[in-house]
């Protein structure tokens, strides 16, 4: 059983937003396995979806950002699952937009829905497939970049990169995470 989450904040407010780049990921993922992510349980939105072989959980947390761990630590134990059996989709300040990259455990990089996820799991030993979103311009807040919409150029680009993210889910799941690093960490 894999669970694969996607990072955002809820509401209207920040649908189309950076920082909800996890979101649309997700959306992407369950797009492509026929499935809604529509149940709620254990403070998230969820779905099931047949995966190869297996089964996957695909959730939206629906607390803030900042709470995301709540959520998926009790989704993680719903579903008898293991730490390594999470596969966490988030945006990144520190990829240029449009970049996808799969991680395999690690630090919080100041990102606080990943802080919240490792406080709540006690491990940082999760999956991630890191989507880019760039940094703000000079004299833009991190805060305030993040929680704004994404350009018309990135709009233009948007469905790409998440379906890109998507697939790295998708490969992370049928076929391990080296394989998608192999694949997506390239330069």
């Amino acid at each position: 059983m894999k669970i694969i989450v996607g990072l955002g904040n809820p509401g209207r407010k920040y649908e189309r937003t950076r920082h909800n780049a996890g979101f649309l990921a997700i959306d992407e993922v369950a797009a492509g396995l026929c499935a809604f992510i529509a149940q709620e349980k254990h403070g998230a939105l969820v779905g099931r979806a047949s995966l190869g072989p297996g089964e996957a959980v695909l959730a939206k947390p629906q607390t803030y950002m900042n709470e995301s761990g709540r959520a998926v630590a009790a989704v993680v134990r719903g579903a008898y699952a293991a730490v390594s059996d999470l596969i966490v989709l988030h945006d990144d300040l520190d990829l240029p937009f449009g970049s996808v990259r799969v991680k395999i455990g690690g630090g919080h990089g100041g990102h606080n829905g990943l802080r919240s996820i490792i406080g709540h799991l006690g491990s940082p030993d999760f999956i991630r497939v890191r989507i880019g979103i760039g940094r703000p311009g000079p004299g833009m807040d991190s805060a305030d970049y993040v929680l704004s919409p994404f350009s018309a150029g990135e709009k233009a680009a948007l469905a790409e990169v998440m379906a890109r993210a998507a697939e790295a889910a998708r490969i992370i799941a049928l076929e391990g995470p080296t394989r998608a690093m192999n694949i997506f960490n390239q330069k």
